[in-house]
């Protein structure tokens, strides 16, 4: 029995009160999910990015940052698509810092 089925099992036993309880804990998980961006040791240095690419965000931020539109980044990346570069710029704005100093590190390297 995967995971998936297990929790299946367990919800149906649980009461109404302890399922909002539950729903609750997800939504706050998921909260700090960002659609399309992930980050996994060993790809990028483990830096968010593109989900399919290896395009870390902060290489569009700083992109955008020098100028370029946002249909010149679709041309430069084939793989890129406008949904991922909203998802991108929704990531850049929940996590300002941490993209400002991979920025910064990449440029001092």
């Amino acid at each position: 029995m995967n995971a998936l089925q297990q929790a299946e099992k367990l919800l149906r036993s649980m009461t109404p009160a302890e399922k909002a309880q539950l729903l609750q804990w997800v939504a706050r998980d998921l909260g700090e999910a960002f659609s399309g961006i992930e980050s996994r040791p060993g790809v990028c240095g483990g830096e968010p990015r593109i989900v399919r690419t290896r395009i870390p965000v902060w290489v569009l931020e700083q992109a955008r940052r020098l100028g370029t539109s946002e249909a010149d980044l679709l041309q430069a990346y084939p793989t890129l698509r406008a949904e991922d570069l909203t998802n991108a710029w929704a990531y850049i704005r929940a996590h300002g810092e941490e993209i400002e100093g991979q920025i910064r590190e990449n440029e001092e390297a």
